[in-house]
């Protein structure tokens, strides 16, 4: 298989192409350099209609041969993973390091994700009756991927999924749809048809899955916005929904850090994947009395360290903004910020005649807190640094926002860390680290970050229902 052409979708395991195609582009050139099919309503239905003949097989499969799959499928990605690799990087934009990090992350996962195993509740053994509850598999999932993290994020979805008996209907984004063809396409080579299927297109294609009657849960991760539709859309059916959504994340740094040693972990925490992330760092709290030390390291740090460009170079340390409706998106964020008179510690000014959707890092000094670029999420490498001095009204201010996926503490008192981040009303709370993730820990959001969890066993039961079963003994 060539892994970088010849894009097809993956229905029932065959190849199927549509006369209808949608271009690709590569944000560090704007150039389009692949055509994904665009699917048909049809097509989406014949997928549909095969992903359920194939459930009836697959959820009788026993648990140790579906992980069994699972392993085969992770050996076959890093069996291609260089290729692969090169691929992210040309459709996403992400350098090596950030490549290498999501395909082999994705191998992980799968061999993770398929060591856990769903309990059987034993509630009531007597002699006269027993009472258990299991985890049944729910039937066809459609996940619905996103741009930022296309294989990993299909993974999340994919590996539970299978582990719990069901099939799924991968529909990647638009903009970025190649890799997960790709290893759809792959693993092929070790799951029955119908059993991971995969079809590409834009919007209607996701409108279409989220309505379909035979569909019986979507997992969806992107913004807010799009998740309110999913989340309407599936309520004709009552279709269950795992929703991981967007974030306003906030950093509370407390006044005893060492600002020149904690510079590079704030910035790797706003600016990883140049801040195309749902659980980056987009609000810093800096306690006044090492603001100006913080801001300055911050702004050194990536004055003297920090290359925009081609993700395909090798010096490069953040690429481009993924897609033009993005780069429209964060270019407002700065012509609000000049507009508004913010001042900036670095950066401010976006090249508009750059060969690729580039953006520099720019650190917003001090904004007020009812501004854009503080209430809202931008997805791109602007932060803004705001002053604090009083606790309490420090976490009140982290808190005051519809989101709550991440946030962090920072500093070298633990009993004030703990005591500030219990109080944070966040799906994960990281105290002097981020971003840390496992395929054992449950990763979610408050109020409109989401809806469930995804990973860890508790990822693993979203894809199932309930059963309780009882038997009266006394008449068997």
């Amino acid at each position: 298989m060539n892994i970088e052409s010849d894009f097809v979708m993956t229905i029932n395991g065959e190849s199927v192409t549509n006369d209808s195609t949608l271009p690709v582009y590569n944000p560090a050139t704007k150039a389009v350099f692949a055509q994904v099919p665009d699917a048909s309503q049809a097509q989406l239905d014949e997928t549909v209609t095969t992903a359920r003949q194939a459930f009836k097989l697959w959820s009788k499969t026993p648990v140790e041969e579906r992980q069994a799959a699972l392993e085969r499928f992770a050996d076959l990605i890093e069996a291609h993973a260089e290729g692969i690799m090169t691929l992210l990087t040309r459709e996403q934009g992400k350098p090596r390091a950030g490549a290498e990090w999501e395909v082999f992350g994705s191998a992980t996962w799968l061999r993770a994700t398929g060591s856990l195993r769903l309990p059987v509740e034993m509630i009531d053994e007597t002699e006269e009756r027993r009472v258990t509850t299991r985890h049944t598999p729910l039937g066809v999932v459609g996940a619905i991927v996103p741009w930022n993290f296309p294989i990993l994020l299909a993974i999340w979805k994919i590996a539970p999924a299978l582990m719990a008996g069901c099939t799924v209907i991968v529909k990647p984004s638009p903009y970025t749809p190649l890799c997960d063809l790709k290893i759809v396409e792959l693993a092929q080579q070790v799951l029955p048809p119908g059993v991971l299927s995969a079809v590409s297109g834009g919007d209607d294609l996701g409108k279409w899955m989220t309505a379909h009657p035979d569909i019986n849960k979507i997992a969806f991760t992107g913004s807010t916005e799009t998740g309110r539709h999913v989340m309407r859309s599936a309520a004709d059916t009552i279709k269950r929904v795992t929703l991981e959504l967007g974030g306003n994340d906030p950093a509370i740094v407390l006044p005893d850090v060492d600002a020149k040693a904690l510079a590079p972990e704030l910035f790797w925490a706003a600016f990883q994947n140049n801040a195309q992330f749902c659980n980056s760092t987009k609000r810093l709290y800096i306690h006044e009395d090492v603001y100006d030390e913080v801001r300055d390291a911050l702004a050194d740090f990536i004055a003297s360290n920090i290359k925009v460009g081609d993700g395909a170079e090798v010096d490069t340390d953040l690429g481009p903004i993924q897609n033009s409706m993005q780069y429209g998106k964060v270019q407002g964020y700065f012509a609000d910020c000049h507009a508004n008179g913010y001042q900036f510690a670095i950066g401010g000014e976006i090249d508009d005649n750059a060969a690729g959707w580039f953006v520099p890092v720019s650190l917003v000094d001090n904004p007020p807190e009812d501004s854009r670029i503080v209430r809202e999420e931008p997805f791109g490498p602007i932060l803004p640094l705001m002053k604090w001095s009083d606790e309490d009204d420090v976490i009140a201010k982290a808190n005051d926002t519809i989101y709550g996926l991440g946030a962090s503490v920072w500093g070298k008192d633990q009993e004030a860390l703990e005591r500030i981040g219990s109080q944070l009303e966040a799906g994960t709370v990281w105290l002097n680290e981020v971003h840390q993730y496992s395929p054992f820990q449950a990763f979610g959001g408050h109020k409109q970050s989401g809806l469930g969890c995804e990973n860890s066993l508790h990822g693993l039961m979203e894809y199932t229902n309930w059963q309780t079963t009882t038997l009266n003994k006394i008449h068997a």
